[in-house]
């Protein structure tokens, strides 16, 4: 008999008296914490967001194009990473030079490119949270990882829910999910804090449905 059969005999023996149809344990977890208007749960996700050290930013539809414009210039990008859904349009002014989302592209390559415009598949307003899911508008996890600036469009309010148990009833689970709250950053025990370890230490992200087109 070895360890594996040793320790599984035990489990059997402890469960051996355990009755057999126990029923399920329920966990009636709230869905949300509070009532909140569309606007109201907007402005929470802004306002957490914030909290993490992302910037964020409001525009119609149509005025996208130039906010994109605007952040590629002011960071000084003159590469950025598109992933293959990304409408054309988004870009079609910046004069920063397109990079595909490749397979082939090594993390060498990645890290040379500026920027990277994405979607998203949810955002999260009570944990401040994006949530990405490789879907064609947002590409491989790793295209939101190495490049060190990172613009990410969130629909309003079509893609926003107040809660993890909400925004996870969106989600396919299979699928390579990447959950995102503000800049990387970690701090040691010094708790001195240290961004860009272990993804892009620029996080714009542009609410995309409201008349408003400042930063907060």
């Amino acid at each position: 008999m070895n360890s594996r059969e040793r320790i599984l005999g035990r489990v059997r023996r402890a469960l051996a008296d355990a009755p057999a149809d126990e029923a399920p344990i329920e966990r009636d977890y709230l869905r949300e914490h509070g009532r909140r208007s569309v606007a109201e749960t907007v402005e929470l996700l802004a306002e957490n967001l914030a909290d993490y050290r992302a910037v964020v930013h409001h525009c119609t539809d149509d005025a996208l194009p130039d906010v994109l414009v605007r952040l590629l210039a002011e960071r000084g990008a003159r590469s950025v990473l598109v992933p293959p859904g990304l409408p054309p349009h988004w870009l079609a002014g910046a004069d920063a030079t397109r990079v595909p989302d490749r397979a082939v592209s090594t993390p060498q390559e990645l890290d040379r490119v500026d920027s990277v415009v994405t979607g998203c598949a949810v955002a999260i307003a009570e944990t401040g949270t994006i949530v990405l899911d490789g879907s064609p508008d947002q590409g491989r996890r790793r295209i939101t990882l190495v490049p060190d600036h990172h613009i990410c469009i969130v629909r309003v309010p079509g893609q926003v829910v107040s809660s993890v148990p909400q925004g996870l009833e969106r989600l396919d689970p299979a699928r390579p999910l990447t959950w995102i709250s503000g800049p990387s950053a970690t701090s040691d025990i010094e708790l001195d804090r240290v961004e860009g370890v272990h993804g892009p230490r620029t996080l714009d992200v542009v609410l995309v449905g409201q008349g408003r087109i400042e930063s907060t």
